[in-house]
């Protein structure tokens, strides 16, 4: 019987020669999920080889299984710190904790905290007139419901 740590193994064991890392692994029933990641996006050409490295180590065990090898998608969240640190500078979506979405760039990320750049109308001191200010807000990942990278098309 094929458990979660021993793909988890050989997933590790295979990444040590490459740039990619784990995002995540689901084992529904007959069925194993993996997603990796990797800063320039994921080749199929890749997947592919995981895939085979893993029929190739686990044999007639997994011939028991549906094994589905991937990236993790562009418009999911978050589920790896890498991902984090993959996506500074980029424009992200942040759905905090009290249910607001802040739209915003992703600034910097340390450990498991990050600060997200956003802009919100304020009034300067001695003005009528509200005016767009960036202000940094920090978070921790473990306190936010999920950030994901925005698509833009401009």
């Amino acid at each position: 019987m094929i458990n979660k740590d021993t793909i988890k193994t050989l997933v590790e064991e295979w990444l040590e020669k490459s740039d990619y890392f784990l995002v995540d692994i689901v084992m529904d029933g007959d069925r194993i999920a993996i997603e990796i990641d990797h800063a320039d996006g994921v080749w199929i050409e890749d997947c592919a080889e995981l895939s085979r490295f893993l029929q190739e180590k686990l044999g007639e065990e997994l011939g028991d299984y549906e094994l589905e090898v991937g990236s993790a998608g562009i418009g999911q969240p978050f589920k790896v710190e890498q991902q984090y640190q993959n996506h500074v500078g980029d424009e992200v979506e942040v759905l905090a904790a009290d249910g607001k979405k802040l739209t915003g760039v992703l600034k910097s990320v340390e450990g498991r905290n990050f600060v997200l750049t956003v802009k919100e109308k304020q009034v300067p001191e001695g003005k009528k007139r509200p005016v767009m200010v960036e202000v940094d807000k920090n978070f921790s990942m473990d306190e936010v419901k999920s950030t994901k990278y925005v698509l833009n098309f401009k």
